[in-house]
């Protein structure tokens, strides 16, 4: 394994926990906005229907994971610029 790889690794695991801050943070103004109402249903929700539960499990989805490539594709390109190698 390349040493910059495991250089990269707390510095990856830093940016996992800042991804899931953010992404949290954006699906609940994204719900918000969406459906008009402050929480999001969870699955388990007795009084929520099936179309509204996959909805918001799908825009949480999909939200964390642009948000995680991004922060991601920001660290190694940063990691790159301050190193010289890609961590990847």
């Amino acid at each position: 394994m390349k040493a910059s790889k495991i250089a990269y690794k707390p510095v990856g695991l830093a940016l996992g926990a800042i991804t899931g801050m953010i992404a949290g943070a954006a699906f609940k103004q994204a719900w918000k906005m969406l459906s008009h109402d402050k929480d999001a249903p969870d699955a388990t929700d007795e009084d929520r229907n099936w179309g509204e539960i996959l909805l918001a499990a799908t825009l949480q989805g999909a939200i964390f994971a642009a948000v995680k490539a991004a922060v991601d594709r920001a660290g190694a390109t940063t990691t790159r610029h301050l190193t010289g190698t890609w961590p990847g």
